[in-house]
């Protein structure tokens, strides 16, 4: 039997996405993404409790990581967790664990073109950046991933025709 190795995570970036080149050009992207849960704990005060993680991207979404995401941006990441071992410059074997993002989304708005908006590029330390903004033509069809408030995450499914045999 096949297992599963997946991944979502929808968080906030703790700083800017951290750009390199293999040496046959190929992008990459190493993110460090926030994530966190409210809970209450047994005297009944709220508590909030929050998780780092690492993430790489690669290639084409490597290179929209870095050209849009900033510190306090906040993504929707799915991909799947990684493990590597290697040995440090004192010969100790270390290990590492990551994401390796097959898919990034981008919430809210670019954010840089000026107005209140304090969008992706940070302004008002919580970051994320305004969902009230739309990608506007500057950005043709090539695949940029915006999500807007006028379009979920979710869609919902196109109904189907029912289909007798």
């Amino acid at each position: 039997m096949a297992g599963v190795n997946k991944v979502i995570l929808l968080g906030n970036l703790g700083r800017d996405p951290e750009m390199r080149y293999m040496p046959d050009g190929t992008a990459v992207a190493t993110l460090s993404i926030a994530t966190s849960e409210s809970y209450k704990d047994r005297e009944g005060n709220k508590q909030e409790r929050t998780e780092w993680h690492r993430v790489a991207l690669y290639a084409r979404t490597a290179e929209v990581a870095g050209e849009y995401l900033r510190k306090g941006s906040q993504a929707y990441i799915e991909g799947r967790i990684r493990t590597r071992k290697w040995t440090d410059k004192d010969g100790q074997e270390r290990y590492s664990t990551e994401i390796v993002g097959d898919r990034l989304q981008l919430i809210g708005g670019r954010g840089d073109e000026g107005g209140d908006d304090h969008g992706a590029h940070g302004g008002s330390g919580g970051g994320g950046g305004g969902m009230d903004r739309i990608p506007t033509d500057e950005f043709p069809d090539d695949g940029i991933p915006f999500i807007t408030q006028v379009e979920n995450i979710c869609q919902p499914r196109a109904k189907l025709r029912r289909v007798r045999f």
